[in-house]
């Protein structure tokens, strides 16, 4: 039986189950739910489709926690955000044009550089200031178009600095709510959306919103150490399945 987007039964009930996670991980640790969902999600669906299905789901759990993202974001956020909005179209519109393999190949190597910043010591992350914060914000842009996953440049940016918890997950998580919001609207300007993706990001929407809850709840009962290892392992996961299945 075909459900939604044409996806059988069984293979939604594995995007259901790989939206939970993914949304857990995003409550645990702030970033992770478009790295980890884009790539499963593309051995089933188009890259574009896959990109477009991961910005509803982004966009709608963002809308739901906005207040607390805007009060506690650092001011540094607002500029990326603002270099987000600029880039991901010209990101988007690299992908329509990209062959399907290849696309998938780009998005799951996006995977393993995510899973490699994971790893690399806090101490020897990027340097901060003006022209870093610009970059980063240009390239999450580029990224949010092309794989939907803007968090690659975004983490690092915030995780290796001395930071509060909170501060730096709710600037990140605002990051990619203007992110998924961007690359949701380039979409269907270029014809990119439909309600059939809409429907099935719809009918996911509840395992974001168990998953995120999950996720929160578990948050600060463990280590930073103990979350970014659980983080890096998922993400490696994630990122040998895809390279796996496009081999």
């Amino acid at each position: 039986m075909e459900l939604l987007a044409g996806f059988s039964a069984t293979q939604f009930g594995i995007a259901f189950a790989a939206t939970f996670l993914s949304a857990f991980i995003r409550g645990l640790t702030g970033f992770g739910m478009a790295i980890i969902l884009v790539p499963v999600l593309a051995l089933a669906l188009l890259p574009v489709e896959s990109v477009m299905i991961a910005n509803v789901l982004g966009v709608l759990i963002g809308l739901s926690e906005i207040r607390r993202l805007v009060r506690e974001a650092e001011k540094s956020a607002w500029v990326i955000c603002a270099m987000v909005v600029l880039a991901t179209p010209p990101g988007l519109w690299l992908l329509t044009v990209t062959e399907a393999d290849l696309a998938r190949l780009i998005i799951a190597l996006v995977a393993v550089f995510a899973f490699a910043i994971v790893l690399v010591p806090q101490s020897t992350r990027a340097v901060h200031g003006p022209i870093a914060t610009g970059g980063v914000g240009l390239l999450s842009g580029l990224m949010t178009g092309f794989a939907g996953m803007p968090g690659p440049p975004v983490v690092p940016y915030y995780v290796g600095r001395d930071l509060p918890r909170a501060v730096m997950t709710a600037s990140m998580l605002l990051i990619f709510t203007v992110a998924a919001t961007t690359g949701l609207g380039a979409g269907a300007v270029l014809g990119n959306l439909d309600w059939g993706l809409v429907g099935l990001a719809l009918a996911l929407f509840p395992a974001v919103l168990l998953g995120n809850w999950a996720g929160a709840r578990t948050s600060g009962r463990v280590s930073d150490r103990a979350w970014r290892i659980c983080v890096g392992l998922v993400l490696g996961a994630v990122a040998f399945t895809a390279l796996l299945r496009l081999i």
